[in-house]
């Protein structure tokens, strides 16, 4: 993979990944296909306020987009039937890179079986409702698609899982044929693009291959970058919202922005879909509030930006949106037991560096 492949890696100033590695969830992928449905004739701005959203929430690299809202966007042009086989237009206009992290942890694999695999255990990253299982033990193999909400997120997923592996392939990898429980509005398309036979009305959804096709390389395969994006996809995968868990979902938006201060109830309702007023009973209901959880938002931004960066106090403060550098110190004392922001940073120093002296004399003995 060359280094204009390898965008997931940059890096800004402050020593953090950019934006492009860690996207919150659906953002980077959305994105890319919000693009590709204005290019195949969509009113995207009709799409958005039908599902509560606006231009600016999926246009923010760091926003997380409630996975309702992205349910309800496509789910609506699903049915207003502008293109016939919609899933399957996505995947071949939405460009390999659309959600870096997923996308690049897919294509840096050794394989093909790899790719699948990495695919299987982190599909959550970008959509925590599917489940993908691979069944490699018969012959030809299976990707199955699971707990899918219904056909066009099958029909997407069987897409972009098939299209982007046989075109890491070169095209070597050739599908045995893709299987639907429901009948596609024009299985002879798919049929053409995926050149194998489509099964419709089948017993289960997916797509298979010859067990042999497995071991075929990938064109990109970077077992070094494979292996931090994985680390990396893990994470992620730890810190995503329980299922129902309005708290977990609230957090979840609010550390994911660059300075915690920017958001504001009725933002982080939008982003879930739903009204303000509904946000703050289902929060009172979880026996928390929206101040409660930014300030919890904060303290977790303070603790990354105190411990892993070289911002400077009155950087930190103005990202964690305090407009006064007292109104940081108070909340320090706070949080960290009575001590200020450079004690903090002070003693996260110390034992990082207690850590690496232990290391080095472990590795010496």
């Amino acid at each position: 993979m060359t280094r204009h492949d390898n965008q997931v890696t940059q890096r800004d100033k402050t020593g953090k990944p950019s934006a492009t590695n860690g996207e919150s969830h659906q953002g980077g992928e959305l994105r890319g296909m919000l693009r590709a449905l204005e290019r195949l004739g969509y009113d995207l701005d009709a799409l958005l306020a039908f599902s509560g959203l606006e231009r600016k929430d999926v246009e923010d690299p760091s926003a997380y987009i409630s996975p309702r809202a992205c349910s309800m966007l496509f789910a609506r042009a699903y049915k207003e039937g502008l293109v016939s086989n919609l899933a399957l237009q996505l995947a071949i206009h939405t460009p390999v890179g659309s959600n870096p992290l997923l996308d690049y942890l897919i294509v840096s694999s050794a394989s093909v079986e790899q790719g699948l695999e990495r695919l299987a255990r982190y599909l959550g990253v970008v959509n925590p409702a599917i489940h993908l299982v691979i069944e490699n033990r018969r012959d030809p193999a299976r990707v199955v698609v699971e707990r899918a909400p219904g056909p066009f997120e099958v029909e997407l997923t069987v897409s972009l899982s098939l299209l982007r592996l046989a075109g890491e392939t070169d095209g070597q990898m050739k599908p045995a044929y893709a299987s639907f429980t429901h009948e596609p509005k024009d299985t002879a398309e798919y049929e053409r693009v995926f050149q194998c036979p489509v099964r419709a009305r089948a017993s289960w959804n997916g797509w298979a291959l010859p067990r042999s096709a497995m071991q075929i390389p990938l064109r990109r395969r970077d077992p070094a970058l494979g292996r931090w994006l994985e680390s990396q996809a893990a994470e992620m995968i730890a810190r995503q919202p329980k299922d129902g868990d309005v708290r977990e979902e609230v957090l979840a938006i609010l550390t994911a922005q660059s300075t915690v201060g920017d958001l504001r109830l009725d933002t982080v309702a939008r982003r879930l879909a739903i009204t303000p007023r509904t946000l703050q009973r289902r929060l009172a209901q979880a026996g928390t509030s929206f101040d409660i959880l930014c300030d919890q938002a904060r303290r977790l931004a303070a603790e990354t930006y105190l411990t892993n960066t070289a911002l400077s106090i009155s950087e930190v403060t103005y990202l964690l949106g305090y407009s006064e550098p007292t109104a940081f110190h108070r909340a320090c004392r706070r949080w960290f037991g009575g001590i200020t922001a450079q004690a903090f940073r002070e003693s996260r120093r110390a034992q990082s560096e207690w850590r690496s002296e232990i290391g080095k004399v472990k590795i010496g003995n």
